[in-house]
């Protein structure tokens, strides 16, 4: 079917970009690159924008909007981008504000209100409300990187509105602008001479407001009684708002309209104050529809919140890698209910109280009251991430949204939930539900077969059987997330023929012209039209002559880049976890994981983006991608752009001639072992200040950096000469200590530290046999086929030894990742795999290999800094417990990236980037710490940074237990 609303009819393209470029002063954008950023959101749905624009001021939005409106062309408002209904894309002129509108204009703790631009982060207004004791009360499970004018276009709701209510049950006014390029300001009206006070006002909002009231005139009945009335009835347009017995609330009615009446320039929203205390009663029962069953009962005790996870949940989160790590009650399905107190105590005694007051009916199977806050974070934790951990089935298929945010009356959420379990048996589908049980909204994602043609049959099937039951128990087809284009077709079966007639009108008054987000709510978009994944099972680009194994993708690069849903969670301003940083710096959406997913995702699909792996806007946006591995852990669906950049690089350069620092800092090993030779002679030239700028010039290294120095002797040398002279360890169980190119060659002391350890530890330590290295220099600049070659040569050398059954030590962080995880990636097979297992931290192999083992009591303080691969890959609990059990006072920071990440820090063009990111926290902290503060980062990269940055030395967890040991 065609898309009535493209803009496939004549578009003066070339004078649209002059006018938008002549009065707009943020970035207007016609490339491809920029196009193929915005193309989706986070729904299933793909349309690729003409033009893109990210104001700087609400004035260029102004602009935009009216320029917009002069060539006829849609306008399509765009906040985070975590729209799951795709209600942010469209064919139009996407306008982005989340990049600068994002002013905190006024808190006004008196009046408990705050006046926000549209581009201001959930968290960020949060966190300048808290110091007043209050706080905006929606909070979706996107509050990182979800911006205020995104709530307001779809109602979001987030685990507490059954306290405090929707976006739309706080909202003071609007700050509009109109298609036409009338700006005005609207909210709520509490007398009928008030009303007729607005409707005689001269111009458009004289207009406006006097429509409004005809509206509700020849509709009354139908908002009165068509609409159902509960909490989370988002779908469609809220116009039983403009009853009088509503307060005539205009802002609250234009909440959740998606775009497609207004662009919102600035809201003023209403604050709430925050409970001083909470504590969390966790409920298990034998299944979801059981604990569906008790809500009503838990609603009667006035929670601030009952969430629902179930079995299949915490399962998807232990596969994720870290496990959920926190104890729960018996049962399948679970209820979290929060419970407010005036300090902890009586926030537990109140969530006891509510426990012991359930009737029989609604009580758990068992129960516990958490009042830990770590333990209450760690159980939102599962279910704030479940969108992405529910991404995949166990199997590893796919799964969609869709319909995945229906909600009904709390009251008939039990049934709801039977006849829908009842409806995915039928079509033989899974799905892992989830979500705001005290509000009646669940959400799911479901193992739609979207690739080929008879999947799209069964998934429009699925969806009108769906929307059947919703309306059957009173519901609504979406519960905040909005209808968007995935359930916009489908209003129709939850609405009288005269409110879908309403709607339509209510949208003229607003945008006459049909210009704002049109085929959203009103004319809908088929919901089985513009699905992003192709059908035809060949794209453009051949994915199959890739070089990596893919292996949790069945080698399936297509899929590998379908990993990326979009929802976000690399667009976050700080941790926890290390991902993204050089978004975190640049702020641009291109510098974002999920940017690069989408760039890569355009280059397979080939008609934006059409050179394929030759293509600059993909080589631009992953140049600043520092390999950090942070997305393959903090991801939910663990998007592994450092191997896809690895893969990017290597076809990109494929017969062509590299970047400069490919050739240096690539091969750097080799050059490690020329310069061991002599030592003396490369240090001396490296710090003569002609031949240094002439060899990082050369090198393609930032002049800003100053070149490592080459120990006088590497360490394999001198492992040898003292084994020679009889001072090693050998009367112990064998474990093989990895020479890594950075211990071996720039800084020996870590590896001699190692073995102090570990003969120390009773073991016998002993190296691979030949020159070694893991390959992990070839890897990050995808210089793929001799990182291949590299690594055949460490199996070679390690599987004889791990055969016999001995393990394997790294000491630096990126190189031990590298075996535990490229090395299967870049080489598979069993041999590999047998290796990779094998390999482990030095403070993982003690815990397993000699967990009697007394480390030696040292009394500091100490910071610690985690490399980011090791994060990623291995993580730190072996390293905190060791910390710990030495007698350290330490502190681990979670202060992510340190912006060195390998030979990203030093490459030409990158130091700015680089810098930037270890002044976001770590180097400030380590300039403010104590001189007897002890700097633990195990990382090379790490501490060269520190060093650099701070002129303080970081050490090794290593040298730190040496150190004890010779005391």
């Amino acid at each position: 079917m065609a898309d009535p609303h493209s803009t496939t009819e004549p578009t003066d393209v070339a004078a649209l970009r002059r006018d938008l470029e002549s009065r707009v002063r943020g970035t207007v954008a016609f490339d491809a690159g920029t196009l193929a950023l915005y193309t989706s959101d986070a729904s299933n749905y793909r349309r690729v924008p003409l033009a893109v624009v990210v104001p700087e001021t609400v004035e260029d939005c102004v602009a935009a909007v009216r320029a917009c409106a002069e060539h006829g062309v849609p306008v399509v408002p765009r906040g985070g981008g975590t729209s799951i209904a795709g209600n942010s894309i469209g064919t139009g002129v996407v306008i982005d504000t989340s990049r600068h509108l994002r002013a905190i204009e006024r808190v006004d703790p008196e009046a408990r209100t705050a006046t926000v631009q549209p581009g201001v982060i959930l968290d960020e207004l949060r966190k300048a409300t808290a110091e007043h004791g209050l706080t905006f009360a929606p909070d979706p499970s996107t509050h990182s990187r979800c911006t205020v004018g995104g709530m307001v276009g779809n109602n979001a709701c987030g685990s507490h509105s059954v306290a405090w209510g929707t976006t739309a049950d706080n909202i003071v006014s609007l700050d509009l602008l109109l298609s036409d390029g009338t700006r005005l300001t609207v909210g709520s009206c509490d007398s009928d001479e008030e009303l007729r006070d607005l409707a005689r006002r001269p111009g458009r909002e004289g207009e406006i407001h006097a429509a409004l009231a005809r509206l509700v005139e020849e509709y009354r009945a139908e908002l009165r009684t068509a609409m159902p009335d509960f909490r989370r009835r988002v779908s469609g347009y809220a116009l039983d708002r403009l009853l009088p017995e509503k307060g005539r609330n205009v802002a609250a009615a234009l909440v959740g309209t998606e775009g497609t009446c207004a662009f919102v320039l600035g809201a003023t929203v209403r604050l709430v104050e925050t409970p001083p205390a909470r504590a969390l009663a966790v409920l298990g029962y034998p299944d979801a529809p059981a604990a569906a069953d008790a809500v009503p009962d838990l609603l009667g005790h006035r929670p601030l919140t009952v969430e629902g996870i179930n079995q299949r949940m915490v399962a998807a989160l232990d596969s994720h890698g870290s496990g959920s790590r926190v104890p729960l009650p018996g049962g399948g399905a679970w209820l979290l209910v929060e419970i407010a107190g005036p300090d902890p105590e009586r926030a537990a005694e109140a969530a006891e109280a509510v426990l012991s007051g359930l009737p029989g009916a609604s009580r758990p199977q068992d129960a516990l009251v958490v009042a830990d806050p770590a333990h209450q974070k760690a159980l939102w934790r599962i279910r704030e991430e479940g969108a992405g951990l529910t991404q995949r089935t166990p199997a590893g298929d796919e799964a969609w949204s869709g319909w995945e945010d229906a909600a009904v009356p709390p009251e008939n959420l039990g049934g709801y939930l039977r006849d829908f379990d009842d409806l995915m048996e039928r079509h033989g589908r899974f799905g892992v539900v989830y979500g705001h049980f005290g509000d009646g909204c669940l959400h799911v994602r479901i193992d739609f077969e979207l690739t080929h043609e008879r999947g799209r049959r069964e998934y429009r099937e699925f969806m009108e059987e769906a929307a059947g039951i919703v309306v059957k128990h009173g519901g609504s087809l979406s519960g905040e997330h909005g209808d968007g284009q995935a359930r916009s077709e489908l209003l129709s079966r939850m609405y009288p023929e005269r409110l879908i007639r309403a709607f339509g009108e209510f949208k003229r008054i607003w945008d006459p012209a049909d210009i704002m987000n049109p085929g959203i709510i009103v004319d809908p978009l088929p919901l089985d039209a513009d699905v992003r994944v192709d059908t035809d099972p060949r794209p453009p680009l051949p994915l199959t002559d890739v070089t990596m194994a893919y292996r949790e993708d069945d080698g399936d690069f297509a899929k590998a880049l379908r990993r990326c849903s979009g929802i976000g969670k690399c667009r976050r301003q700080e941790g926890p976890g290390v991902m993204c940083p050089s978004y975190q710096v640049t702020q641009e959406e291109k510098h974002s994981t999920r940017g690069r997913a989408h760039l890569l995702f355009e280059m397979a699909k080939g008609d934006v983006i059409t050179d394929g792996w030759r293509s600059e806007e993909v080589r631009e946006s992953l140049d600043l991608c520092l390999s950090c591995k942070g997305c393959l852990s903090d991801c939910p669906v663990n998007v592994d752009m450092a191997s896809y950049k690895a893969e990017f690089l290597h076809q990109h350069y494929r017969g062509r001639v590299r970047p400069a620092a490919h050739y240096s800092m690539g091969w750097l090993p080799v050059w490690a072992r020329l310069a061991s030779l002599a030592p003396a002679e490369a240090n001396r030239a490296a710090r003569l200040p002609g031949v240094s700028r002439l060899a990082k010039k050369v090198a393609g290294v930032a002049a800003q950096r100053d070149l490592p120095s080459f120990a006088r002797t590497t360490f394999t040398r001198a492992f040898r000469r003292r084994a020679a002279r009889g001072e090693a360890r050998t009367d112990g169980p064998g474990v093989v200590l990895w020479p890594d190119t950075f211990g071996n060659h720039l800084d020996p002391n870590v590896l001699v530290a190692a073995v102090r350890v570990l003969e120390d530890a009773g073991f016998t330590v002993v190296l691979p046999r030949g020159q070694v290295c893991c390959g992990l220099t070839w890897v990050s600049t995808g210089q793929l086929d001799v990182a291949r070659a590299v690594m055949r040569r460490a199996v070679r050398a390690l599987a004889p030894l791990v055969e016999e059954g001995l393990p394997v030590v790294g000491l630096e962080p990126s190189c031990t990742a590298a075996l535990r995880h490229d090395l299967v990636e870049v080489l598979p097979g069993p041999e590999s795999e047998g290796v990779a297992a094998a390999v482990h931290t030095l403070a993982g192999f003690l815990k397993e290999y000699a967990p009697d083992w007394q480390p030696p009591r040292i009394p500091a303080s100490a910071m610690a800094q985690v490399h980011c691969h090791q994060h990623a890959v291995i993580g730190f609990d072996a390293d905190r417990e060791l910390i710990a059990r030495a007698g350290i006072d330490g502190e681990v920071l979670d202060s992510g990236c340190c912006g060195l990440a390998g030979d990203f820090g030093f490459t030409e063009g990158h130091y700015e980037v680089s810098t930037a990111i270890g002044e976001r926290d770590l180097l400030p902290r380590v300039r403010e710490a104590s001189p007897d503060t002890l700097v633990l980062a195990d990382g090379y990269s790490c501490r060269t940074q520190i060093d650099q940055g701070t002129g303080r030395r970081a050490l090794h967890l290593a040298e730190v237990l040496a150190r004890g040991l010779a005391d």
